[in-house]
């Protein structure tokens, strides 16, 4: 009981928690976004929003850079603080230009935002490739 009023944090449980973030966003992400606008690439690639005015396939192809390659790179915990950059500026262009004014839409992008922020701050802990390769 003791234990688990105090705010104290182990190592170990830290590096659990830092493996269990990163696997479970980088996956959620990869499968549920990711790979869906990678099936549905040629559909996308005319329609797909561009709050940047770059054009709507450059803003689909650094979307799934971020989506795809960069979370790949998070789940398996390698160049993971730098792989996250791209992600979270992806999000930040969601939640602030792409989906400002509409809350409902908007939930989603701030969660994945705030999850991959952390990421960034944490860094890959010691149960990734980084970790091994003692980074």
């Amino acid at each position: 009981m003791k234990r688990l009023l105090s705010t104290a944090c182990s190592e170990t449980s830290f590096n659990i928690a830092v493996l269990v973030i990163r696997v479970t966003f980088g996956s959620m992400l990869l499968i549920n976004h990711g790979i869906d606008k990678l099936k549905h690439f040629a559909e996308k690639q005319n329609s797909f929003p561009d709050p940047l005015h770059m054009g709507h396939m450059p803003s689909l192809m650094l979307a799934l850079f971020a989506e795809v390659f960069c979370t790949v790179f998070i789940v398996l915990g390698l160049f993971t603080r730098i792989m996250a950059i791209p992600v979270v500026i992806t999000f930040a262009v969601i939640v602030f230009l792409v989906n400002k004014g509409y809350a409902g839409n908007a939930e989603m992008g701030v969660l994945f935002l705030a999850g991959f922020f952390s990421i960034l701050l944490m860094g890959p802990g010691k149960y990734s490739i980084d970790g091994a390769m003692g980074k």
